[in-house]
């Protein structure tokens, strides 16, 4: 299942587990956040909303709030002595999204926990198992 989110004046198209740099939005790293507003949900029947899908929300975790790199802006007027120099870092949000959501469900206030990830095991020839390097 995905969706197609609108957030920051961007669109994104999301699924869960999927990692998302948006526009700054505030909030703690850890909290869960909400965007209602859900143009797509696809799936088995894809519903495309009018503008936007009703009773849908996407939910995602919050995983750090962080700048991107400076950016300089250089203006120069040849010939006048004129020279303009401005620098500028954008400010954005890294998101986990949780979870989908249809019918006016409300996401949960926790974000749920993380699958473990089970460490690689290498199966030497005599048939024992050792983990991998």
């Amino acid at each position: 299942m995905f969706a197609v989110i609108r957030t920051g004046g961007k669109q994104y198209n999301v699924a869960v587990e999927d990692v998302i740099k948006i526009e700054r939005i505030d909030g703690e790293p850890g909290s869960v956040v909400e965007f209602a507003e859900v143009l797509v949900v696809g799936g088995d029947t894809p519903v495309v909303g009018a503008p936007t899908v009703a009773g849908a929300t996407v939910a995602g975790e919050l995983i750090e709030q962080s700048r991107g790199p400076k950016v300089i802006a250089f203006k120069k007027r040849r010939r006048k002595n004129s020279r303009r120099r401005r620098g500028h870092r954008q400010e954005y949000t890294r998101v986990r999204i949780t979870e989908i959501l249809t019918d006016g469900r409300r996401p949960s206030d926790t974000p749920p926990p993380r699958p473990k990830r089970e460490k690689p095991v290498a199966v030497v020839e005599d048939g024992a198992e050792q983990p991998a390097a």
